[in-house]
């Protein structure tokens, strides 16, 4: 339990790889949103669950790429869930696309999820470092 304590420390300390693994994954939804035919390899056979596992890695990223900052984190929470609005907007215009109030909700909600499991890990992480400060 000790050395993935450190490891999740390791990770929350190294902001600027979240932070370009964020801006990679943003682009990447970009990309899958709006291309009129995806790649069928990354499909996970239902729609809400490829939007829920794609905002929630986003969040995840957002609230580890901003560890020190709450307001930083809520800022980025809310520029996604706009992000995927933005995505629903667009995607009205894209042959084979269509938009719907329940791809956004699944947004929200992986947007949500990946926030709690970051938060799990920040908070797993200033545990560990307490932990290392204070030899028992």
């Amino acid at each position: 339990m000790q050395r993935l304590a450190s490891a999740l420390t390791t990770c929350t300390h190294a902001t600027r790889a979240w932070r370009a693994l964020l801006a990679l994954l943003i682009v990447a939804v970009l990309y899958l949103a709006l291309a009129p035919r995806p790649p069928a390899a990354v499909d996970f056979g239902w729609d809400k669950l490829n939007h829920t596992l794609a905002f929630a890695a986003l969040g995840f990223c957002a609230c580890l790429g901003y560890p020190a900052s709450r307001t930083a984190r809520l800022r980025w929470l809310f520029a996604l869930l706009a992000l995927g609005s933005l995505i629903e907007i667009l995607q009205q215009s894209v042959p084979s696309r269509s938009s719907e109030w329940g791809d956004l909700l699944a947004d929200a909600v992986g947007i949500v999820c990946g926030a709690i499991i970051a938060a799990g890990v920040l908070r797993a992480a200033a545990w560990s470092s307490r932990a290392v400060a204070r030899p028992g």
